[in-house]
């Protein structure tokens, strides 16, 4: 769960800022994205082979 505490001076813009910034390091929106629906569990595990691949894929090049 994201909070943000307001400091004296800080106006709505910069507070809203910060929760964006928050919000997207806690990776909140992916989760609800992969909760919305139901995944079969042999698509999940294809999906994680893929990512899986991609990464090896990835670190080989560098």
């Amino acid at each position: 769960m994201v909070f943000i505490t307001k400091k004296k001076g800080e106006n709505k813009d910069t507070i809203f800022r910060k929760f964006t910034r928050s919000f997207i390091e806690e990776d909140i929106v992916t989760e609800v994205r992969n909760k919305l629906f139901y995944k079969k569990p042999s698509l999940v595990r294809k999906e994680k082979e893929k990512e899986r691949a991609k990464l090896r894929y990835s670190k080989k090049n560098y």
